[in-house]
């Protein structure tokens, strides 16, 4: 058996500790590298933002009050062994997969799916081998009926779409298992406003922001005009028979090309 590696703690310089306080990124990197820290008292949510123009766009939030609680609500809740929805690595998926200067659509979802192997951080997908909600197999009805491309796949992982410039955001980016809407106070939304927001002043291009139900269409806005704001109701069996009929996914596309932007290809790979 190789023999454990002794480990030092050093004194840290005050100047250093100075700007760690002013830098989160900078304290989360010295509480990684701290031998004896736990991993969940090591928990730090910017570790698993990795895409660096996200990054660079959002830097205002990460000082901030509400983003810390966000941390230590996390924090506590991985402490007391909680179940958390969708794993740390993928809290992020959205922006990690889609980088602010590819999105042309914003697809804004409310909460993370709550039961176990669901929720991987785009709205409205879920991982492949688990059954497709209600919700999703409503949207693949309207894809069916609207593109004529469209084959309604045997699973409800939307990665294509994500890879394509569609940012799957949900307003909320984590829930405890089996608690719907559990962690949607703790301050997620003032971040994802800002996300919302962010899109809205520096993309190059206009975007189209496609809303569905009346908690998403409040999000309209923090849309500027130059922006395209496509609003229908939501595709939970509790008002589908509103979305029916609704061509929104053909109607992105209007917006794209007219805009000079690629459209969406909606079909999903098996």
């Amino acid at each position: 058996m190789p023999a454990k590696r002794k480990t030092t703690r050093l004194e840290e310089d005050p100047a250093a500790k100075k700007q760690k306080a002013a830098d989160p990124a900078a304290a989360c990197a010295s509480a990684v590298a701290t031998p004896s820290a736990t991993s969940v008292d090591d928990f730090c949510l910017l570790d698993h933002l990795t895409d660096s123009t996200w990054k660079e766009w959002l830097a205002p939030e990460f000082g901030k009050p509400y983003f810390k609680e966000v941390e230590t609500f996390l924090r506590q809740g991985y402490s007391s062994k909680q179940e958390i929805f969708p794993p740390q690595s993928l809290i992020f998926n959205a922006l990690n997969t889609t980088p602010p200067d590819q999105v042309k659509v914003v697809l804004l979802g409310q909460d993370p799916y709550h039961d176990n192997g669901q929720a991987h951080g785009l709205s409205f997908s879920v991982q492949r081998g688990v059954a497709i909600p209600p919700s999703l197999r409503n949207i693949y009805q309207e894809l069916s009926e609207d593109i004529d491309s469209f084959t309604k796949p045997q699973h409800g992982n939307l990665q294509h779409w994500a890879e394509q410039g569609v940012l799957l955001l949900n307003a909320t980016l984590t829930v405890q298992a089996h608690k719907a809407n559990s962690h949607s106070k703790i301050g997620w939304q003032k971040f994802t406003d800002a996300v919302i927001k962010t899109v809205n002043e520096k993309a190059e291009h206009s975007v189209v922001f496609l809303l569905w139900g009346g908690f998403a269409q409040k999000k309209a806005s923090l849309v500027s005009a130059r922006h395209c704001v496509i609003k229908t109701a939501h595709p939970s069996p509790l008002s589908v028979t509103k979305w029916r009929g609704c061509r929104c996914f053909s109607a992105v596309n209007d917006a794209l090309s007219l805009a000079g932007r690629d459209p969406i290809d909606w079909k999903i790979p098996e």
